[in-house]
């Protein structure tokens, strides 16, 4: 199948922008890839070192330099369910290693936050730079420099862009990423947020409250939730970084078990000690990107990767903004509906047929490159199966050509709905994301007064007196990467929603991010510029009004330029967010993070935001840029 001519042209658009970058990264993948094996470079006593602890027959193997070494990058901890699992994959993979000739050695480990337990709390705002800090921890994991390969264990949210963009730092490096796998479904979903709702208007207590909570969250394992940490493991497999058919498989199982072993086996296998060499760095390049891109939009995947994706392209040399999601999201049809944009969760759509399906029905519509380089080969023709595993041996076999669930996965002929459902607003409030895949269709479009909140703490304090019966616009500002941190604001999903459900229309504004499993109301999101870097968002005052209207992509206050100009900023005291739980050892990532379409990085300098766009400025796309023209100019 030919491909489509959208993804193409994005694709193209991509290429154009990077070229520069993507070939100052290559360059230097390429001078280290040169050099061999390092540890063949190492003097005596640095060699000693890097194998004191090791038996002799593999002290052996790493002094000669012939046979590869893996190092292993792991997120384990056993507070959070999704990496307890993680324990016990270093001796599979230690084993796998051994038995097919080579070394693996356990580099380091990374830190991993739950965004679950620290939602509505300060900590929250420590967890958009926990990705970052994590790549930091996985390149001084590698930096030894005695390693062919890597495995980076991980899964949840921040967790597998920072591993990604860690190792990504190291791009000559082969590296296979290794997921730990979905819990089995507890209480569904759906059930789940009816209780919290009803906890919201304080017709169940703390120990019903409790007691949904433990039996939708109840095993280890990853959530079952379609939110950023399942966004992950498809975009991985979709990018070509997993084994195949690995992403939702239970932890604690023999297949689970056999895919990190064949994991193991495999990265030995595309070292540059080998003759089927296959850096993460040549992995990664514009078209993966593009990739992860469609199937995050074919499966309603979490907004947090308008984020994390930018930042992953950028650390591999690659330029995407908020403009490329769009256009591939109006071409893109949505196939899969998983909570919180369905009924069903991960464990449902990999019965359905998984990724697998999915796969093939994006290549075969033209929606997917299938011409890159994946750690299985090239092309994407084995992400078409699924794994089994029969008498103890693995293999693969394609997946089913019919969905098992069509509430769940529909081909590409019969889609939930025609585009992504993720759109990109503009007007004089800056520029915005929004997911409408969630959000009934009659919501699209919401002009009401704003009612502005510094805060989420705030507009919870204003629900619970009864203060919010009303049409009204929440904006909630001051949220953005410099102000705070940038934490999720899940906690406003229950009582806006309950809000709505009482038949009043309402919707959200911020310069925060809300959570992956976020939907229902209608929410624009990661406004830029953010307030705290000089966006109009903090000359909203209370009663102004704002029309959100996904349909024409524009998010507007009902001002004229000249007001919004002379008004003056409503300043905030951010100093509570500067200190306690460890936030004022953030203070230099808060001075240098980027905004929210520049992928909030801290380890660049940010690039000049865009200005907003207001009644009196014409836009003009040049070359793929946006040019401002005066009105006595056109």
């Amino acid at each position: 199948m030919a491909i489509h001519p959208a993804l193409e042209a994005v694709t193209r658009r991509i290429q154009e922008r990077s070229r520069e970058t993507r070939a100052t990264y290559l360059a230097r993948l390429e001078q280290a890839r040169s050099r061999g094996p390092v540890r063949g470079h190492l003097s005596c006593t640095n060699l000693a070192h890097a194998f004191a602890a090791f038996a002799p027959a593999e002290k052996c193997i790493l002094s000669e330099a012939k046979l590869p070494n893996i190092g292993i990058v792991s997120a384990y901890n056993d507070m959070l369910s999704a990496h307890q699992p993680l324990q016990f994959f270093p001796e599979v993979i230690k084993r796998a290693a051994r038995e097919a000739g080579g070394v693996a050695q356990f580099a380091g480990g990374v830190p991993a936050m739950c965004d679950g337990v620290t939602q509505g709390e300060p900590g929250m705002e420590l967890s958009l730079f926990s990705r970052d800090v994590i790549a930091m921890a996985t390149a001084v994991s590698l930096s030894h420099n005695t390693f062919d390969a890597a495995l980076c264990i991980g899964i949840c949210d921040k967790i597998v862009p920072g591993l990604l963009i860690g190792a990504l730092a190291f791009g000559h490096l082969p590296t296979i990423m290794v997921p730990g796998g979905p819990m089995p479904s507890g209480l569904p979903n759906q059930d789940k947020a009816k209780v919290r709702q009803l906890f919201v208007q304080g017709k169940v207590g703390r120990d019903e409250l409790l007691e949904a909570e433990s039996r939708a969250y109840h095993a280890p394992g990853t959530c079952t939730f379609y939110g950023t940490a399942n966004s992950n493991q498809m975009l991985m497999e979709v990018m070509g970084l997993h084994m195949p058919g690995t992403a939702f498989i239970n932890p604690y199982t023999p297949l689970r078990d056999a895919l990190t072993d064949a994991a193991a086996r495999r990265v030995l296998q595309i070292t540059a000690l080998g003759d089927e060499y296959i850096p993460v760095g040549r992995v990664v390049d514009e078209r993966a990107i593009s990739n992860g891109i469609v199937g995050l939009l074919a499966t309603g995947g979490s907004t947090n990767h308008t984020i994390h994706l930018v930042a992953i392209a950028r650390a591999a040399g690659i330029l995407i903004d908020w403009d490329d999601f769009a256009d591939l999201s109006a071409v893109v049809p949505l196939i899969a509906k998983v909570y919180p944009n369905g009924a069903g969760d991960v464990n449902d759509f990999h019965k359905a047929g998984g990724m697998g399906f999915l796969i093939a029905q994006l290549l075969d519509a033209g929606l997917l490159h299938d011409d890159v380089l994946t750690i299985a080969g090239h092309g994407l023709k084995a992400y078409r199966q699924q794994p089994f595993l029969n008498d103890g041996r693995l293999s693969w076999h394609p997946a089913p050509a019919e969905s098992e669930d069509e509430s769940i996965l529909r081909p590409v002929s019969r889609p939930f709905a025609p585009d992504g459902g993720l759109k990109v607003l503009e007007g004089n409030l800056g520029r915005a994301v929004i997911k409408t895949s969630a959000v009934r269709s009659d919501r699209h479009v919401i002009e009401a007064p704003a009612i502005v909140f510094n805060n989420q703490q705030e507009l919870m304090a204003a629900f619970d007196r009864g203060e919010l019966q009303r049409d009204f616009v929440a904006v909630v500002r001051w949220q953005g990467p410099r102000a705070n941190g940038m934490p999720e604001l899940h906690k406003l999903t229950p009582p806006l929603g309950v809000l709505q459900d009482d038949g009043y229309k309402v919707a959200l504004v911020t310069d925060g991010r809300m959570s992956g499993a976020s939907g229902k109301v209608p929410a624009a999101i990661h406004v830029s510029p953010e307030c705290a870097a000089g966006g109009p968002l903090a000359k909203i005052r209370t009663g102004d009004v704002i029309r959100l209207d996904a349909r024409s992509g524009t998010l507007d206050a009902r001002i004229s330029a000249d007001e919004l100009a002379r008004r003056p900023v409503d300043a905030v005291d951010l100093t509570p967010s500067s200190f306690g739980l460890g936030r004022e050892l953030f203070a230099t990532f808060r001075n240098n993070a980027a905004s929210a379409e520049q992928g909030a990085m801290t380890w660049l300098p940010p690039e000049p935001p865009r200005p907003p766009a207001s009644t009196d400025i014409e836009r003009e796309r040049v070359h793929d840029h946006f040019v401002y023209v005066p009105e006595t100019m056109r």
